[in-house]
């Protein structure tokens, strides 16, 4: 079973699980908040169950210990606790605000608002690849728009880790569709927020559920030949840190880890048999300055036979999103193929909080797609600047200035609804039925008389809002429609 590693869980095993959720909070205050939000949930989710069977209580523990290791306020940690506190308790925003404080209930009632998407989302994640590929992509922006605190969909990912545990151990039928939702949907949101932790998880697990004998296949192969290839790694390491220390250079030099979807896709899109993945032994050897990685690139390849055709120089040609370093494969100690990684510690920090793992990027190389058409680059920028928010947590100093730099980054400028099918339409802030009447067809747009918004009829200069649902009432023959204007802008 793939399991999230917890190194800092692990430091304090023997504590109880509430002082786990509490680690590395900096406050006393901060902790007895989360204290709180566990002491009130467990009497409310005593006996309940979610609609998957997993037990309320064990859920919302299994959440905030995702959050803990993860590192986040402690706002984000009650959240968690209190996820499932709307389904059991009347007026909960008002109580919640009254014993946590309006943050937190707007984190939970955030939560509670992106549950009710699970119907779409899993409609999308059933229907055929041609019906769904456009909207998946609309989805996922429509998530991280519905939220006003990106804090929510940190979360809802803990959350769906947590779910798919539970389905590890305990099968139903809903199981694979979950998987497949999770792969479509939240392992990119995830892979989008540099949250790799869960992101690994994520795929692994639904890639266990969705092909069963492919994942058993891979593991057992992986499992066969591990302790094999970690005395392989150890030995390839110090042989290369002996020929640093020679040429006074220093280097940290680790190995790679390989995940189970990883490979699955690598074998896949490139048509390899698993023998054949170089990378399946892999070193990284981070170093100071630029002039060192090509000093550290003639050692690699006066200690081993370079492989015809697997260099890649990525520091003189960096990819178009800007990731650097220097890739090259090897016969390594014992004639087998081996990959090997050299960057800079600045280049490695690019390439694990910046653009250079970018979502887009990973998203259509693993289905073997060109990177073509144009990019959505404001959109981009946004979510390529709330990653690093994410991954420089321990960086910021004072948890409320997280806090509050993660409320600036609220996704504003579009506006995300649906139509009585359930397809998602993006249109920009301010947009109104009319001009949702012609996003769907311009004779729509003609004929649109009246509009109802979640079943209640409402004027047609009426403002969208995220996650409605759109009907448009039309005339059967008809000119322009009354109120049309031109749309608002978007923001650059």
């Amino acid at each position: 079973m793939i399991t999230l590693v917890k190194p800092q869980l692990a430091e304090a095993a023997d504590a109880s699980p509430v002082e786990q959720m509490v680690l590395g909070l900096e406050t006393e205050e901060e902790r007895e908040l989360v204290r709180r939000a566990y002491d009130y949930a467990q009497p409310i989710y005593t006996d309940k169950r979610l609609s998957t069977g997993a037990p309320t209580a064990e859920h919302a523990e299994g959440i905030a210990l995702t959050l803990a290791e993860l590192r986040v306020d402690a706002e984000t940690r009650a959240a968690g606790l209190l996820f499932a506190v709307p389904e059991y308790v009347e007026d909960a925003e008002a109580k919640l605000t009254e014993k946590f404080g309006g943050s937190v209930a707007r984190l939970v009632m955030g939560l509670w608002k992106l549950g009710r998407l699970r119907v779409v989302t899993r409609d999308i994640a059933g229907a055929q690849q041609a019906a769904k590929a456009g909207q998946v992509e609309t989805l996922r922006k429509m998530l991280l728009a519905m939220v006003e605190d990106i804090r929510v969909v940190v979360v809802r990912l803990a959350s769906r880790t947590q779910t798919l545990r539970y389905l590890a151990r305990n099968e139903i039928p809903e199981r694979t569709l979950i998987a497949r939702e999770t792969l479509d949907i939240y392992a990119p949101l995830a892979n989008r927020l540099g949250i790799w932790q869960l992101k690994w998880e994520l795929e692994d697990l639904s890639f266990r559920f969705l092909d069963p004998d492919k994942y058993k296949e891979i593991a057992r192969l992986l499992d066969e030949k591990r302790v094999e290839r970690e005395i392989f790694i150890q030995e390839a390491i110090k042989t290369l840190k002996r020929e640093l220390d020679a040429a006074g250079i220093k280097a940290e030099v680790t190995g790679r880890p390989k995940h189970l979807y990883s490979i699955y896709n690598k074998m896949r899109t490139k048509g390899l048999d698993f023998e054949e993945l170089y990378d399946l032994r892999g070193l990284r050897v981070l170093v100071d300055t630029q002039r060192e990685c090509y000093t550290v690139l003639g050692l690699v390849h006066n200690l081993w036979t370079p492989i015809p055709g697997e260099f890649d120089d990525y520091i003189s040609r960096p990819k178009a999103n800007n990731y650097r370093s220097l890739h090259t494969a090897v016969f390594g100690p014992d004639g087998r193929a081996m990959e090997v990684q050299i960057r800079t510690h600045e280049m490695h920090e690019h390439a694990e909080l910046g653009v250079a793992a970018h979502w887009r990027y990973k998203e259509r190389s693993l289905q073997g797609a060109k990177d073509s058409g144009e990019r959505d680059t404001s959109f981009e920028d946004r979510i390529a600047w709330l990653r690093q928010m994410l991954a420089w947590r321990d960086e910021i100093v004072s948890s409320a200035d997280w806090v509050e730099q993660t409320k600036r980054a609220a996704l504003s400028d579009t506006v995300y609804v649906f139509t009585p099918q359930g397809k998602v339409i993006d249109l920009p802030q301010g947009s109104t039925p009319v001009d949702f009447a012609y996003a769907l067809h311009t004779d729509v747009g003609h004929r649109c008389r009246g509009a109802k918004v979640d079943g209640v009829m409402v004027p047609l200069n009426y403002k969208l809002q995220n996650g409605q649902r759109v009907e448009i009432i039309t005339a059967k023959t008809g000119g322009r429609a009354p109120e049309r204007r031109p749309p608002p802008p978007r923001h650059p």
